[in-house]
C-alpha cells in the first residue's frame, strides 16, 4: 500500500444543557460547544501542516462542524456520511445515566454483561454499529489517495480501532477516545498501524510518524 496516513478523529465537546458529559447522544444532532469551536481550531492548525488531501464526517453536526473548521479556508474537499454516524441508542438518546439505571435497570444490566451485541430497543448494537463503520473505512480508504482525516465519534472510532488492532468488543471501552482527540494510523503491507491514540491537539505538537 502507498505511503500515507490517515487521521482518524474524535468531535469536539458538544453543547449539553447541564455541562455534565452525562447524557446519552448516541444519534442526537447536537452542535458543538464554544470549547468544541476553540478544540476544533486547534486541529485544523496541526493539519495545515499535515498535507491532507481530503476529510471525511459523519452527517451529524457535532462531526461535520469539527470538519468544516478543520477545512476553513482551504481548497481540501469534506465528505459527510450517515455511515459515520455514531451508534443509534434508541430510547436512551436524550436520557442522563441515572435515569437509564431507574427506568431499564434489567436492560442496563444485560448491555453491561453484552456490551458488544447488546441492543437498545429502538437502536444499534455496537456489533451492528460496527458492520456500517469498518465498511466504509475501507471504503474511503480504497477510494481514496495521500494523507485523509476521518471525523467520528467516540463508539464509532473505538469500533474501527477495535477491528484494526484485533481486539474483540468486549475491551471496546479500554480505548479512550475524548472530545477533539486523534489518533494516526498507517496502512502497511499486510496490515494497519496504530501509530498514535487518544492524542491531544492542544498539549503538544503533531509528531512525525
Amino acid at each position: 500500500m502507498e505511503n500515507r496516513t490517515i487521521y482518524l478523529v474524535r468531535h469536539t465537546k458538544v453543547q449539553l444543557e447541564d455541562d455534565q458529559q452525562r447524557y446519552i447522544i448516541g444519534q442526537l444532532d447536537l452542535p458543538i460547544s464554544e470549547e468544541g469551536v476553540r478544540q476544533a481550531h486547534s486541529l485544523q492548525q496541526i493539519f495545515e501542516r499535515s498535507d491532507i488531501s481530503a476529510v471525511y464526517c459523519s452527517d451529524l453536526a457535532r462531526s461535520r462542524q469539527t470538519a468544516e473548521i478543520i477545512v476553513a479556508e482551504s481548497p481540501i474537499p469534506l465528505t459527510p456520511l450517515k455511515e459515520l454516524r455514531e451508534v443509534a441508542m434508541g430510547e436512551w438518546e436524550g436520557h442522563t445515566f441515572n435515569d437509564i439505571v431507574r427506568r431499564f435497570p434489567n436492560e442496563f444490566k444485560e448491555r453491561g454483561k453484552d456490551i458488544g451485541y447488546f441492543r437498545v430497543a429502538g437502536g444499534e448494537s455496537f456489533a451492528d454499529c460496527g458492520k456500517r463503520a469498518i465498511a466504509v473505512f475501507h471504503d474511503i480508504v480504497s477510494t481514496s489517495a495521500g494523507n485523509i482525516v476521518i471525523v467520528g465519534h467516540a463508539g464509532v472510532n473505538r469500533l474501527i480501532l477495535c477491528h484494526l488492532l484485533g481486539m474483540p468488543l468486549a475491551n471496546l471501552f479500554r480505548l479512550a477516545q475524548d472530545y477533539g482527540c486523534l489518533n494516526v494510523i498507517q496502512p502497511g503491507k499486510s496490515a494497519y498501524q496504530v501509530k498514535l491514540m487518544n492524542f491531544h491537539s492542544r498539549l503538544v505538537n503533531l509528531p512525525v510518524v
